[in-house]
């Protein structure tokens, strides 16, 4: 629901008796009643719920349970209660216990005794599980769209830069040469995965808890099949008491949330990096840097920093729900009430997140001249020196300790490349040394040297990423 929609004055009041209190002679206190409201966080499954409510009412009048003439009228009044809920016409009242009961008591209020019969099997036990499956039936969708999409960024890059020779890092320290292209292809594998978690997560929480009632069911000849087919789920959850129970799936959500807002992190941690006025290999737009409050020539890359540090959000997230649920008992607790104020700020940060981070890499520029000349220095060729011997035979051992030691000689003469020694100088390590080493240790001989499949070569990065592509 908008905020556009939360500010008209036409809003829904809750009903004088909420829907337990039967039982009790006193009521809590305003104080005491807003405490285990829930009304804040849950008014986003406004919808799921109504959608919940009309497949239940129209079940409940083909079994008989309740007149045709009946589910009808509920029908059609919570079409319109959607309709004006989604025009601004009606929007709910933040003193509310929750959505569930705002929805059934608009419903008595238009329709009387009709509406007080909509409940008829069900409790707010398997409606509260039932609507946020459904909200997560339709929002997973929509978060992979924003995946897809951000993957579609990056590859948009890194086939621009598939040639773009820069240094590979290992402990933050210059290892090997590969290029832009093939570093930008290795953030979206981690992506792709992404992409995979939230398809399986979406998989294990298609099942319909409705109909399990408060933990065991109930007697009325409710039908389960056809409420699970008409709401889109593959089928039932199997048992009443897990149905209530179960919150797996918020927790696999979060934890994929919180892995995806991971590999963000890190990637940002890259760009700040690369950033910095010691790397200059990326040139963040000004839409995407802040300035500095007290030191004019500042450009700071702040909305990468942000990403970076949002990931804590998720991360503690999932923590919250893994404790909120390791002491619950079988089967339903209040305490489950806590669950969606963790999962909703999960989905909403790394969608958020993907956007801004999709909007920065799509217009930033890319300093390869600096990544290029970055591969001098840091002897990232000593390895291709290695392997030049192998492909002449000698073990590798032998080969990468001859390395080793011209790596030596290198820093001893003050010299910051293999190539800067002479080819007597290299014989001395090893007679296999020929006039060719030289062009071996070219960076972009090293990257092309590694066209193996996950390799940095150029045609290979580009076959990664029309692999890639075909992934979203």
């Amino acid at each position: 629901m908008s905020d556009k929609q939360d500010n008209k004055k036409n809003s829904v009041k809750p009903v004088n008796s909420v829907l337990w209190a039967g039982r009790l002679a006193e009521k809590p206190e305003a104080e005491a009643f807003a405490f285990q409201a829930s009304i804040a966080v849950d008014r986003r499954l406004a919808f799921d719920d109504i959608t919940g409510s009309r497949v239940h009412a129209a079940m409940l009048g083909k079994q008989g349970i309740i007149p045709a003439e009946t589910a009808e009228a509920l029908d059609a009044e919570l079409g319109r209660i959607a309709a004006e809920l989604e025009s601004g016409a009606l929007t709910i009242d933040p003193e509310a216990e929750d959505i569930h009961s705002i929805i059934e008591g608009i419903l008595t209020e238009r329709l009387g005794d009709a509406g007080r019969m909509v409940h008829a099997g069900r409790s707010r036990n398997d409606q509260v599980a039932l609507d946020l499956r459904l909200y997560l039936k339709r929002t997973i969708p929509a978060l992979r769209a924003e995946l897809a999409q951000t993957i579609g960024a990056l590859l948009d890059q890194a086939e621009k830069h598939a040639e773009s020779v820069m240094p590979g890092y290992t402990h933050l320290q210059r290892a090997q040469p590969v290029t832009l292209g093939h570093h930008l292809a290795a953030w979206c594998a981690g992506l792709v995965r992404d992409l995979g978690r939230f398809a399986d997560a979406l998989a294990r929480l298609d099942e319909s808890p409705l109909g399990a009632g408060a933990l065991a069911g109930t007697g009325l000849p409710l039908d389960r099949n056809a409420t699970a087919a008409a709401l889109g789920f593959r089928g039932p959850t199997l048992n009443s008491m897990d149905s209530v129970a179960d919150r797996d799936f918020a927790i696999e959500v979060a934890a994929a949330c919180a892995i995806t807002q991971t590999h963000l992190s890190r990637f940002c941690e890259d760009v700040v990096i690369w950033a910095s006025e010691e790397f200059k290999f990326i040139d963040l737009a000004e839409a995407w840097s802040t300035g500095s409050s007290i030191m004019p020539q500042k450009k700071n890359p702040d909305f990468a920093e942000l990403i970076r540090g949002k990931a804590a959000r998720t991360t503690g997230n999932v923590v919250t729900l893994l404790t909120l649920l390791k002491g619950l008992p079988y089967a339903y607790d209040k305490d489950l009430q806590e669950d969606k104020e963790a999962l909703f700020d999960s989905l909403d940060t790394v969608r958020n997140c993907l956007r801004m981070f999709r909007g920065m890499m799509a217009s930033a520029k890319f300093n390869t001249e600096r990544m290029k000349a970055a591969c001098i220095g840091g002897f990232l060729e000593a390895t291709d020196a290695a392997e030049y011997l192998v492909r002449k035979g000698l073990p590798f051992r032998k080969a990468h300790g001859a390395a080793a030691l011209i790596v030596r000689d290198c820093i001893e003469a003050g010299q910051r490349s293999i190539a800067e020694r002479t080819l007597p100088e290299l014989k001395k390590r090893s007679e296999l040394f020929d006039d060719d080493i030289y062009q071996a240790l070219t960076p972009a001989a090293c990257v092309a040297a590694r066209s193996l499949p996950g390799g940095p070569a150029p045609d290979e990065v580009r076959r990664q990423i029309k692999i890639l592509r075909g992934s979203i």
